[in-house]
């Protein structure tokens, strides 16, 4: 027997359907080997990142201590929305308990807010690197840069407490079809049977505050950046300074430029596809190019990865 998807108006939703990316079966089998295989990948790759950067003292400065922190993070943000993905298009729908989907937002909304805050902690360190030289050593040093991680992730979980406590408050009474690949905010205010000014209000803010306040001080640290760097007499020196951020600021601008405009608005969305589009640019393509774009192409990371593979085949 079929199970319904839609649930009376007069009971509570027990558990939700996540509709996925396509409802078409010769495209989902497509879909499903290319996703899986993005997954393992992006697993495989940052699981390289994090082995090189704790078994070679000569990564072990700040700027891999952000890289290792964002290539587990980046493990984790692609565990928690891949899996119920890849069941969608295995099986074309997903059922999703209540509980479940509340734990999933709760998980994607912790990483999403800190990988904000590590970004913006990245630009800073790349400032301080670029612009104060000679201070470096102290303006970044190990009790910092962990202070810096640590509050990164602590932020996260702050918000996301409060976000997901406000969105299971709601009463959600049916219809219980969820137009995304995964549980998140603005197709459940969607499906919410009761007033959601309040929540509506606490989303916004919070994205305000955690997605524009860290993409500010990227911002304000690039431009600093960029006049230091044209103030250097040497287009060698220019070119170094340059090539060590241009990385960061291609996934600072994919990623913050798919963010914002899904969650910096005050009011749910309507246009699901377009929202589902924009969800797997930052969940599967960011995850999976971030190690290839930050470490992969950079001389001591690939160095390492060398004298790793000479040793294996020693």
């Amino acid at each position: 027997m079929e199970r319904p998807l839609e649930l009376g108006n007069m009971t509570r939703v027990q558990e939700f359907v996540l509709l996925g990316l396509s409802t078409q079966p010769d495209i989902r089998d497509v879909l499903f080997a290319v996703f899986l295989t993005l997954y393992l990948l992006t697993l495989l790759e940052n699981t390289l990142i994090i082995y090189l950067i704790c078994t070679h003292s000569e990564l072990h400065k700040p700027m891999y201590c952000f890289l290792g922190n964002l290539s587990c993070l980046e493990m984790c943000y692609v565990s928690v929305t891949m899996p119920s993905l890849l069941v969608g298009l295995w099986t074309e729908l997903c059922h999703v308990p209540f509980t479940a989907c509340m734990t999933q937002l709760f998980c994607f909304i912790s990483l999403i807010c800190t990988e904000c805050t590590l970004l913006a902690s990245m630009a800073y360190d790349r400032y301080v690197a670029i612009c104060r030289p000679l201070h470096y050593p102290l303006l970044m040093r190990p009790q910092v840069c962990l202070g810096l991680v640590t509050s990164s992730w602590l932020s996260g979980l702050l918000v996301s407490v409060v976000k997901t406590s406000c969105i299971a408050s709601l009463s959600y009474c049916g219809p219980n079809v969820l137009n995304h690949f995964f549980c998140d905010v603005s197709p459940l205010l969607n499906l919410s049977c009761t007033h959601v000014a309040l929540t509506e209000l606490v989303d916004f803010i919070s994205a305000i505050v955690v997605l524009w306040g860290s993409l500010l001080v990227a911002i304000a640290s690039y431009m600093a950046i960029g006049r230091a760097v044209l103030c250097m007499s040497s287009a060698t020196a220019r070119y170094k300074a340059f090539s060590t951020c241009t990385s960061h600021l291609v996934v600072v601008g994919i990623f913050y430029s798919a963010t914002i405009f899904i969650y910096a608005r005050p009011s749910r969305i309507e246009a699901m596809d377009l929202n589902k589009v924009l969800s797997v640019i930052y969940t599967v393509v960011t995850p999976m190019c971030n190690p290839i774009i930050y470490c992969l192409r950079n001389k001591e990371v690939q160095a390492a990865l060398h004298r790793t593979l000479h040793w294996s085949r020693g």
